[in-house]
């Protein structure tokens, strides 16, 4: 058991509201009830009148934040979703804060608000700035004729918005003694919470030290700024106290920044041997209010990878963000890589059923032997051999004739870049480590130490894995996209090679004595530019009963994850990613009424699934070296990008249904068109 698993088990973790500090504020916020109005008047309480600031985008998915409409920390003129913070305020205790934010006077005048993001291409603008509520667009591959393509296949397909959801939700303790503010924090990344705050509150870097806690889950959900923080930064600089927010379970499906919410028109034209000709998409992202960041970045990172790991030369996508009132759009587990997988998957089964053709036969007729750059620029490894290995691994001949049987294949593109950091201290014949990437679960103690024995002989008992903390590490990006392994380990790795080399000079040779006996500080920053990009695949089966309810039986992966660091957190990421993806399938969905009103305010709501739920999770590893010098690959987003497309197959089969959205709606599975052949 990984030291954080057991400190867990034992209760011993620190969390944000596990913090206590003498004099301790603690703050609420007062959200807009209504999805898009106009603000006649707020008494009460911090407003925009007093803190008139602004988010920026940082973390994963951040993008340039010039010609977007800013997402203010407090509204001012208009709220534009239900959940939007309007006002704030403070109590020594939180009972005492909750009843002072009952006193906050707030007047609004209704506006119809826009939802569904179709809608919203020709609405009248939600911001009375701007032209129309088009934020984005994004072109990728090339325009091409094909007249004359024996087969065409056209259908709309849909990730409805879910939400994170992590067992520990948002939190933040500010305090600041006049001169530097100090912030502990639930966090993917202490580095980025730097740099947001530090650009909402028009500070210096340099004035802010971001410490990492135990941090219980994030999915994407913990790696930027939402308003909360900045407020009760702000609060801390004002009061010269110490300010606590932390997130209620209601807050978070309210206002914690959603996932998915993409749709694709696909068409494909292929032979009539199941080889693809070529492949339009025309992609739309639900964006949210405020689509920083992710609403941004969405429509070409899901474009980049429409055509999955299939050798597909004629391919273009046009990608479009738009505003709706709704919470902002946010990176949620694979972030763009399950919303294009599932397009792509999908529309390689309804091929081989124009064809009657088994579908794995077509992915293989697809499948490039040599490394392959599609028209988006998307740059693939042989898939082929790759693909000849998952059919066995998986077992599918054996049960492709069975009904409710699904099989999916994708590419994983890590977000590798540009890199990370991390700085190895040897101090009183013991080591410290601080790594650029904040842990929330993964257990990277227990790759970092087991690199560092490799590295330097040094006992794993002797390793100090410290939590994230910005003063005691020069630069880091964050743990997401599948990059922790790869590009953390490499840090270390490099880190460590450069103090066994300082052993040597100084030593002649190296000993772990030699070593324990000096001091030594070494920090570095491994540069990663190239891609590490790597396939996988999922065998799924699940019956459906003559109401319409579906039974995940199995749950079979076979994921390319390069040399294996930690065995036993790579299948535990396996089984609850699948997991995760087996939710977004049936059950989870952040819906929304034409109000703009969230259908679902508990955790019984959510959609969450049960240990009633889970299937038969079988995990099978390809050991393919990386060119990285640990040789690691990405796993951690690889289940939500694999099951879902593969499941929904089953149950497409199963069922005898035509399926092309996640959640399933219960009611499709009674009466949907049926399959073609």
């Amino acid at each position: 058991m990984a030291d954080s698993e057991r400190t867990f088990v034992e209760g011993r973790g620190a969390f944000v509201d596990d913090l206590r500090f003498p004099d301790l504020l603690h703050l609420k916020v007062v959200r807009s009830v209504y999805a898009r109005a106009r603000i006649l008047r707020v008494k009460g309480g911090i407003t925009h009148a007093d803190l008139g600031a602004t988010l920026t985008s940082v973390g994963e998915g951040a993008q340039d934040d010039s010609g977007i409409v800013p997402h203010p920390v407090l509204a001012s003129d208009y709220v534009q979703y239900v959940g939007q913070p309007v006002a704030a305020v403070l109590g020594d205790d939180p009972y005492k804060a909750e009843d002072r934010s009952s006193a906050v006077d707030i007047e609004y005048e209704p506006l119809k608000p826009v939802v569904d993001p179709e809608a919203a291409l020709t609405a009248g603008p939600i911001h009375p700035a701007t032209r129309s509520n088009i934020i984005t667009q994004k072109r990728q591959g090339a325009k091409f004729e094909l007249k004359r393509a024996p087969v065409v296949i056209e259908e709309t397909l849909t990730n409805e918005r879910v939400t994170p959801n992590p067992m520990e939700m948002r939190g933040i303790v500010a305090r600041s003694d006049g001169s530097r503010l100090t912030v502990w924090a639930s966090t993917q990344s202490v580095h980025a919470w730097r740099e947001g705050l530090a650009r909402s509150l028009g500070l210096p870097e340099k004035a802010i030290r971001v410490i990492g806690v135990d941090t219980g889950g994030a999915f994407g959900s913990k790696g930027g700024i939402y308003p909360e923080y900045v407020i009760a930064a702000y609060a801390a600089m004002k009061h010269r106290r110490p300010v606590k927010w932390v997130e209620t379970r209601s807050e978070h499906l309210l206002a914690t920044h959603q996932g998915r919410g993409v749709r694709a028109s696909m068409k494909i034209y292929a032979d009539r041997k199941g080889t693809v000709l070529g492949l339009t998409a025309d992609v739309l992202v639900d964006g949210g209010a405020y689509p920083l960041g992710m609403g941004q970045f969405a429509p070409g990172w899901v474009g980049h990878q429409i055509s999955g790991p299939y050798a597909i030369r004629r391919v273009l996508s046009n990608g479009t963000t738009v505003c709706t009132n709704k919470v902002p759009l946010g990176p949620y587990r694979g972030a763009g890589r399950p919303e294009a997988a599932f397009f792509i998957e999908r529309m390689m089964d309804f091929l081989a059923d124009e064809l009657g053709m088994d579908p794995v036969d077509v992915r293989l007729r697809n499948a490039s032997r040599r490394t392959f750059t599609s028209p988006t620029d998307l740059k693939l490894p042989p898939f082929r051999p790759f693909l000849d290995r998952a059919v066995r691994e998986l077992g599918y001949r054996k049960r492709a004739r069975e009904e409710g049987v699904g099989f999916s294949a994708f590419v994983l593109i890590p977000g590798t870049e540009p890199g990370e950091g991390a700085r190895i201290v040897v101090k009183d014949r013991r080591l410290q480590v601080w790594v650029g990437g904040h842990v929330h679960g993964q257990g990277h103690e227990v790759f970092v130490r087991k690199l560092i024995r490799e590295e330097l002989g040094v006992p794993s008992e002797l390793v100090d894995v410290e939590k994230g903390d910005t003063d005691m590490l020069k630069g880091g990006i964050g743990s997401w996209g599948s990059r922790s392994a790869m590009v953390i380990g490499a840090a270390v790795v490099k880190a460590a090679r450069k103090i066994h080399a300082k052993v040597v000079k100084k030593h002649r040779r190296y000993s772990v004595d030699a070593l324990l006996a000096g001091t030594y500080d070494e920090y570095v920053f491994h540069d990663q530019e190239d891609p590490v990009n790597s396939f996988g695949a999922n065998l799924v089966t699940a019956a459906v009963d003559d109401t319409g309810i579906v039974r995940v039986r199995e749950c079979v992966s076979y994921y390319d994850v390069g040399r294996v660091l930690n065995p036993a957190m790579v299948e535990s990421q396996i089984v609850g990613g699948s997991l995760q993806a087996i939710g977004q399938v049936l059950t989870e969905s952040a819906a929304y009424d034409e109000n703009g009103q969230i259908l679902g305010g508990s955790l019984a709501d959510a959609g969450l699934l049960t240990a009633m739920e889970i299937p038969r999770f079988v995990v099978k590893l390809a050991h393919s070296r990386s060119d990285l010098p640990h040789g690691a690959k990405g796993v951690g987003e690889s289940p939500t990008i694999g099951v879902p497309p593969a499941l929904v197959r089953a149950i497409e089969r199963a069922a005898k249904k035509r399926l092309t959205r996640t959640p399933i709606p219960l009611e499709e599975l009674a009466r949907g068109p049926e399959l073609a052949g």
